[in-house]
């Protein structure tokens, strides 16, 4: 069935997970566990092919059509699972990329934003900063060239926020989760998962 599927627009097989404030993922379905809990995004023409073997059940459907060459079909949007898949929480990894999601691509020390930032430690390593979430934040070329090996303090230089470790959500990774927040029909099955990052989010 799914040989001669064609869709009534171009459209992207797997969407793109970028870390922009706005940025949409075309093409993608958002996959629920059979509790709600968001288990993955997955391209739309999986999430037919599990559809059409009864593996899963359409929830919300997107705006664009699926045609065969028998039948018209609304796409997916989320899609749940007809069973429970029970996987162990996974580990909240730090990265560089997490912390630029986490600081929203936006300088710590001027609001600066730019996809060319770099990762500070607020409290140097030479004077015993650890590597952790509370320690790191995203920083401009020239604060980082201003602050140097120095604290903050020492520089006349303040942090616009306190850096934090963000709250653990569940199977998604950080960075995706923060761009799938956006996506307007997702965003009722995410926000009971983070409803911080939710508030920032324009409806």
């Amino acid at each position: 069935m799914l040989a001669g599927l064609a869709t009534t627009r171009r459209l992207a097989a797997g969407g793109s997970f970028l870390c922009g404030v706005r940025e949409v993922m075309v093409g993608s379905v958002l996959v629920l566990n059979q509790n709600f809990e968001p288990l993955n995004i997955t391209s739309w023409r999986r999430a037919m092919g599990m559809i059409t073997l009864g593996k899963a059940s359409v929830i919300e459907e997107d705006s664009e059509w699926i045609a065969t060459s028998t039948k018209v079909y609304r796409m997916p949007s989320v899609v749940r699972l007809s069973h429970l898949v029970r996987r162990p929480m996974p580990e909240l990894k730090l990265s560089r990329r997490g912390v630029l999601t986490r600081d929203n691509l936006t300088c710590q020390y001027c609001g600066r934003q730019s996809r060319s930032l770099t990762i500070d430690h607020v409290v140097p390593r030479e004077r015993g900063g650890p590597h952790t979430w509370t320690n790191l934040v995203a920083c401009c070329s020239e604060c980082n060239h201003k602050k140097g090996n120095h604290a903050p303090e020492d520089v006349g230089m303040t942090l616009t926020h306190p850096p934090e470790r963000p709250k653990l959500i569940p199977y998604l990774n950080y960075s995706v989760f923060r761009a799938a927040i956006q996506h307007k029909q997702w965003r009722d099955y995410l926000r009971p998962f983070a409803p911080h990052l939710a508030e920032d989010v324009q409806a």
